[in-house]
């Protein structure tokens, strides 16, 4: 009510005195905006002037406050003070609780579009500009920010800072280009794809697109009745980045170009959306048909235009963290599809332990109850090899609230909200638990079945058990940062229980290990040759890959 009757003020021209602390006025300028403006405002404090305060943004990052802005009209002035219940701060609870000192302000607005999806609900999110990524809002084209301003702030003192945002983010290319997943050139062995997907288009109301990066090997275009196995390899926006980093004067280059190399194609798939950079390759309630979008419609295309083999033993999948999980994802729910996936640091396999936290027993995802339950102690989120704590489970949610209501913050825990939840009544995600006191939703938590690995494959192990032996193969550290050892372990339980069939995989951890493991693209990639040399057709001569 209150913001309401703030932002009544500012249309009729009402003049805003300064309240009691320190308070930020906040004008949208009308040089960067023709029409009311829908998106979530954020005023950014650092005392670190090398770089932007708003690339500066992280959870263990620079102080930051925000608010959702519903119809903001050009011209119109909000103001952030303390006491409106609709701005939310992290780790700074209050813009009082700021300590005396010489700061850097900027203030940020994520444009959000609005989706009128198929299912009826109408959305507000923030649309894919072309630069992807975890934190794509802070350098998305169409996203305005103000000047950054050096300040004095004293809470003892307190006055109003006047931001003004006169910025544009403007694209680096023609405005007539499909913009959603990036524009990239080519080059000799590097080409970038983007089609329009019929299937996630109806879903969105509109239309939306997937891409792909593709590396091709040497002699391919020397040798144009070949054809090649392929490596998807799966992971955070990649940009336009060569699959493999190749081309950056890496360790890859030498190796992709000398003679003995084993020769495949490599791909990256490009699928930023309205919640993440990355829709984790499946179906989902939230997100729409992106696992059917890349395996019926954007690696046919593919299949179409490269000379690639289009037979399952000759699709192999791999990727780490977020990367890690789709590729699991795409061989679990694609079983005869794929011929091998080789999941790194996958995100949790199984919610049982989803990170520390056990969504189908545990009452709270924050705190756990020691001994008698007298005591709480936070659960953390991110932790040193060493054992040493970075940040907790509600930290990085409170940050993320500061980002964005209702599943919009376009980091970790939103996506996964996202992906694995149900549709709320709202027709944002239904959340897993309550933002601000961690309280989990067991009803929620029943969806979220449908994408625990452990839980799905016994279910379903009857049935598709036969089409996955020999093809999961995952690399795990002990030390995980994010605790993501502990789903690995609960997934190997059941794998290795398995009879008639036994899965036949495997699962490597690396000791004093934590979100990344000592296992190359190159490692990987011989790997892969020999998985194909050894489950291809007889009548097939790999040696023609240097197999």
């Amino acid at each position: 009510m209150k913001k309401l009757l703030v932002i009544c003020f500012l249309m009729i021209g009402f003049a805003i005195s300064a309240m009691a602390g320190i308070s930020f006025e906040v004008t949208l300028s009308d040089e960067v905006a023709e029409e009311a403006l829908d998106g979530r405002l954020v005023v950014i404090i650092t005392q670190n002037s090398a770089r932007e305060p708003r690339l500066q943004v992280s959870v263990t990052g620079v102080p930051i406050w925000g608010i959702t802005m519903d119809l903001w009209n050009p011209g119109d002035t909000v103001l952030m003070a303390d006491g409106d219940p609709e701005i939310y701060g992290f780790p700074l609870e209050q813009f009082s609780d700021i300590p005396a000192g010489t700061y850097f302000v900027q203030a940020f607005f994520t444009v959000y579009t609005t989706f009128e999806r198929a299912d009826g609900h109408v959305l507000k999110l923030a649309e894919p500009g072309g630069s992807g990524g975890i934190q794509r809002n802070f350098t998305d084209p169409g996203n305005i920010y103000s000047a950054v301003q050096e300040v004095y702030l004293d809470p003892e003192s307190p006055e109003t800072i006047k931001l003004v945002l006169d910025n544009i983010i403007k694209p680096d290319y023609a405005s007539d280009e499909i913009v959603q997943q990036g524009v990239y050139e080519d080059s000799e062995l590097v080409k970038f794809v983007t089609i329009q997907s019929e299937l996630v288009s109806e879903f969105w109301g509109r239309p939306m697109y997937i891409g792909a990066n593709i590396l091709l090997p040497k002699g391919y275009h020397e040798n144009p009745d070949v054809y090649y196995p392929v490596y998807y390899l799966q992971g955070h926006w990649p940009g336009g980045r060569a699959p493999l980093s190749f081309g950056q004067g890496r360790d890859i280059d030498e190796i992709w170009m000398s003679d003995d190399f084993p020769r495949m194609i490599v791909v990256e798939i490009r699928d930023a959306n309205p919640y993440y950079g990355t829709s984790y390759s499946v179906n989902s309630a939230n997100l729409g048909p992106y696992g059917d979008a890349i395996v019926k419609e954007l690696i046919p295309y593919l299949e179409k235009n490269f000379r690639m083999i289009t037979e399952s033993w000759a699709r192999l999948i791999s990727g780490g963290s977020t990367g890690g999980w789709e590729s699991m994802a795409l061989q679990v729910f694609y079983p005869d599809f794929f011929g091998g996936t080789w999941p790194v640091c996958p995100d949790g396999l199984d919610f049982h332990a989803f990170q520390l936290v056990n969504v189908y027993e545990h009452k709270n995802a924050y705190y756990d109850e020691i001994g008698a339950g007298w005591i709480t102690t936070e659960r953390p989120s991110n932790r040193t090899i060493e054992g040493q704590i970075r940040f907790t489970v509600r930290q990085e949610n409170y940050w993320e609230h500061a980002l964005g209501t209702h599943s919009r913050s376009g980091r970790q825990w939103a996506i996964w909200e996202a992906v694995y939840g149900p549709v709320g009544e709202d027709g944002y995600p239904a959340k897993i638990w309550d933002a601000v006191t961690g309280e989990i939703d067991k009803g929620v938590a029943e969806y979220w079945k449908n994408f625990d690995f452990t839980i799905y494959l016994k279910e379903n192990w009857e049935e598709i058990g036969h089409l996955l032996v020999g093809k999961i193969h995952v690399h795990m550290g002990d030390m995980d940062t994010y605790y993501l050892n502990n789903g690995a372990y609960l997934l190997e339980e059941f794998l290795e229980s398995t009879t008639d069939p036994y899965y036949d995989g495997t699962f490597t951890y690396y000791r004093r290990t934590g979100h990344s493991v000592p296992l190359s693209h190159q490692e990987r990639i011989l790997m892969m040759a020999e998985h194909i040399e050894k489950n291809a057709p007889a009548w097939v001569d790999t040696s023609k890959w240097n197999y």
